[in-house]
């Protein structure tokens, strides 16, 4: 947080000082109170009285300021840090990798982005404000001190056990808000998951699950804000209550003291003011102790994101990928996912520039864990990955990914219009571009049919749409971005095979010259390679035409017979989930 408060270092300096310029006018008042009764009043002077007087409304008009600078100041500070660290952790979830979004919940992100930064922005807006009153409470104390040290004593006697009650308060509150945080964090989740996939919830008459979990994790929110609650309320009761004691001590010994001629009138009445401007100061740092410490568990959050280090981003002198026909080799590749099991072994594979390869394989056997080492998606364990001789750890990410083009068989679509989505890689593209790209998708019919054509708003995820007009938009935002190498990581899985026809010479057509890699199971879908890969536990037992491979290879006509009937289960029940929806 210090990070994102330091450039705004001349606005806390301001803030400061118009805190110190309102502190020295509210401490002024009660003195030219006092000097007006005991000067003025007691002696019947109206002019001394007024001067006094007129002097206080002058005061008051400085105090006005500083209240209103030092607010301003405290605000802006806290509403910039807010928008800063927004803007850095979105920035680094954007850089991190995909391993870390494999394990990382989407909820708790959402948390932590909304949340967690929340709680930080009454801390900072506080900042300013606690010197203000850091000073105002050791000139008061100075001032009581000069008049009557005995009486100051007294009414002062209560701060240390103000002190022993504000440790005692942090200890226990700590847990407490971290507890609160993590159970805020899991309750976004609960209404993330229950959000997005509400087709699954409703299609299985599941509503009243979800409605247990998230009352499950409602209730604990509350159980933990309630004892926030609780902890906060006996603190700052006990804050307001020790000035009133210090108030009672000085009627008592102060009105005797003037009875007998020690004290003045004018100065009791500035003693009161003095110790009543302390409940301002001490009613703040309570606050600050307690929001300080639900501060603190965001922050720490916060951090966790911010801190951790990308584990995929350019290797020092990374370059530019140089010109190519878009040759892909695989050499002696070993990967896994983490410390589960090794997915690919050993896999040596070369796709020459230009060629079409479909890789084909059972559940589990690398297909798609290829497609994602070819954009640096995740790194090798061993081995390399050459796009035109050039290892691709060696160029720069950004470089690398706007050469290839991915269609991933769950198709995301933003909420905007479809012009947006198929030129999301090249926003400033004509609109004869994006048409184009359009029509070699097989999308534009569609597209012209729905109500404003390419500025149709699609709904959130392109739910309006059916699954193969979502992938047919998916097909044109690829191929509009013209990439060196195009993967279609089961790009027509979602498409009704009846429908399939309408597209393949289309995707003919995308994929003449370049180099593509498909990964499919049907087998017309497959049929369209100019060569057939087939892998079993990550590594290459067979390639050869589609039709070479029906008939030499009886393990790849067993993968294409079991895809088949899993395509078959599927579409059964993506019909029950209609029905029940």
């Amino acid at each position: 947080m210090a990070d994102t408060v330091r450039p705004q270092l001349n606005w806390l300096f301001g803030g400061i000082g118009a805190g110190i310029v309102w502190a020295g006018a509210k401490i002024t008042v009660p003195l030219l109170a006092a000097a007006a009764i005991d000067q003025g009043i007691r002696h019947g002077d109206t002019g001394t009285t007024l001067l006094f007087v007129g002097i206080a409304v002058g005061v008051g008009v400085l105090q006005a300021i500083g209240t209103s600078a030092r607010r301003y100041c405290a605000f802006r500070i806290a509403l910039r840090t807010e928008a800063d660290l927004r803007h850095r952790l979105f920035a680094r979830l954007q850089q991190l990798h995909f391993a870390f979004h494999d394990r990382a919940q989407t909820g708790q992100l959402m948390a932590r982005a909304v949340t967690d930064i929340q709680q930080i922005e009454p801390v900072v807006i506080l900042l300013p404000l606690s010197v203000a009153s850091v000073v105002q409470l050791v000139a008061v104390a100075v001032i009581l001190f000069a008049t009557n040290w005995v009486l100051a004593l007294l009414a002062l006697g209560a701060l240390p056990l103000l002190n022993f009650a504000a440790q005692r308060f942090t200890r226990r509150i700590q847990p407490v808000t971290l507890h609160l945080q993590e159970e805020l964090a899991d309750l976004s989740g609960v209404v993330e998951e229950s959000v997005a996939g509400v087709r699954v919830v409703k299609g299985f008459g599941a509503e009243s699950m979800q409605q247990a979990k998230l009352t499950h994790e409602a209730d604990s929110v509350l159980d933990r804000s309630l004892e926030a609650a609780r902890l906060r309320a006996w603190f700052l009761a006990l804050v307001d209550f020790l000035p009133m004691l210090s108030l009672v001590v000085i009627l008592w010994y102060g009105g005797h003291q003037v009875l007998q001629g020690h004290m003045q009138v004018g100065q009791i009445v500035a003693f009161n003011f003095f110790i009543l401007m302390l409940v301002w100061p001490m009613r703040m740092f309570g606050m600050l102790l307690a929001q300080a410490s639900r501060a603190s568990a965001a922050a720490g959050r916060i951090h966790e994101i911010i801190a951790t280090e990308p584990e995929i981003r350019d290797r020092p002198g990374a370059r530019a990928l140089p010109d190519g026909p878009g040759e892909l080799r695989f050499e002696h590749v070993r990967f896994g996912y983490g410390a589960g099991r090794v997915v690919l072994e050993d896999l040596d594979l070369v796709i020459r520039g230009g060629e079409a390869v479909a890789l084909v394989g059972s559940t589990g056997s690398g297909k798609s864990t290829i497609a994602r080492l070819v954009p640096r998606f995740y790194d090798v364990d061993g081995g390399r990955v050459l796009l035109d001789g050039v290892d691709v750890r060696d160029v720069r990410v950004r470089d690398l990914r706007r050469n290839v083009g991915l269609v991933f068989e769950d198709t995301f679509l933003f909420s905007d219009t479809v012009r947006e989505n198929i030129a999301f890689a090249d926003p400033k593209a004509e609109m004869a571009a994006v048409r184009r790209a359009a029509e070699l998708a097989g999308a534009a019919a569609f597209i012209d049919s729905l109500p404003d054509g390419y500025d149709t708003v699609v709904g959130e995820q392109g739910f309006s749409l059916s699954g193969g007009q979502r992938q047919r938009i998916a097909i044109a935002r690829a191929v509009l971005a013209e990439p060196r190498v195009l993967i279609l990581d089961d790009a027509t899985s979602s498409v009704d095979p009846t429908k399939e026809h309408e597209i393949r010479a289309a995707l003919r057509e995308v994929m003449a010259g370049r180099t593509t890699l498909i990964i499919a199971h049907r087998p017309a879908t497959v049929a369209l390679a100019d060569r057939v890969v087939l892998l079993d536990h990550g590594r290459v037992v067979a390639e050869g035409t589609h039709d070479e491979l029906l008939a030499a290879s009886a393990a790849y006509r067993r993968v294409l017979a079991h895809a088949a009937e899993v395509e078959v289960e599927e579409a059964g029940s993506e019909g029950e989930l209609e029905v029940a929806g």
